[in-house]
């Protein structure tokens, strides 16, 4: 478990998404309890705590590993750009969370982020209020606007704040953060 966990410059710990995790739908796929074997790992070896929160970065295929991380998650944070497919992805995330609500017994926090957000498009902007009519509080405030920086920093293998910290994407990120932490989304 140690091997996937990265610590970030602000002290959370970060599993990434990366290629290697696509394996773990064939080595780990079946079997019993399959879907908690993230979760026990976790546990055991003290990640996830309020002392210590543990960001878990999921494709956005429902797959064993994307379960595994909504049984250990307290909280979850669904991306979808400002676009009509990812809007339509995000309801079908949706009622697989409502689906697991009684497997979990209990209901994942859950918060809709808006990405490659460019107000001047009316698709932007349709997209925004069809999320909002569908998941209402649900949609953070914060919408993360379209920004080259943001698709140039994982090419040098740093993240925005490190890349272009005066860039649009790191302030609405950092809005992000302060949206998320005023609501007691986050701790």
């Amino acid at each position: 478990m140690h091997e996937l966990v990265h610590a970030s410059a602000s002290g959370i710990n970060i599993i990434p998404s990366h290629i290697e995790l696509s394996k773990v739908d064939a080595l780990y796929g079946k079997g019993y309890n399959v879907v908690n074997r993230l979760n026990t790992g976790l546990q055991a070896e003290k990640f996830g705590d309020k002392e210590s929160p543990l960001v878990i970065d999921c494709s956005p295929l429902l797959s064993v590993l994307s379960l595994n991380a909504l049984f250990a998650c307290n909280c979850l944070i669904v991306p979808m750009s400002a676009d009509y497919l990812s809007i339509k992805g995000a309801m079908q995330i949706e009622k697989t969370l409502k689906a697991l609500e009684q497997v979990l017994k209990r209901r994942v926090n859950r918060r809709y982020l808006l990405t490659r957000f460019d107000a001047r498009r009316r698709m932007a902007r349709d997209v925004l209020q069809m999320a909002e009519e569908k998941f209402g509080e649900e949609v953070c405030r914060t919408q993360i606007s379209e920004n080259v920086s943001l698709a140039e920093s994982p090419v040098v293998n740093k993240t925005i704040f490190e890349y272009a910290p005066s860039s649009r994407g790191a302030q609405d990120y950092e809005a992000l953060l302060v949206e998320l932490l005023a609501e007691g989304f986050i701790e």
